[in-house]
């Protein structure tokens, strides 16, 4: 089994052998999941740099997608 201790702050270290095996980094989120009182540290989803683009055509006008490229593109 292995420990970590909490801070008064709430923070703790996760040993490096976790983090090895979970894969994360300094900085990369982790995600506390509970299941029937049992609680699972899984890694966060990274985000791709496409994300902030995801939904931006939505409720426009229906128009061909090499209309809206053109568009963007200034032509």
């Amino acid at each position: 089994m292995i420990t970590a201790k909490l801070t008064s702050k709430g923070q703790i270290t996760i040993p490096k052998r976790i983090r090895e095996k979970l894969g994360v980094a300094s900085g990369e989120e982790l995600v506390f999941e509970e299941r029937k009182g049992i609680f699972y540290i899984k890694r966060g989803v990274k985000k791709s740099s496409f994300d902030k683009w995801v939904g931006c055509l939505k409720g426009g006008k229906k128009k061909r997608t090499s209309a809206i490229i053109e568009e963007l593109r200034g032509r």
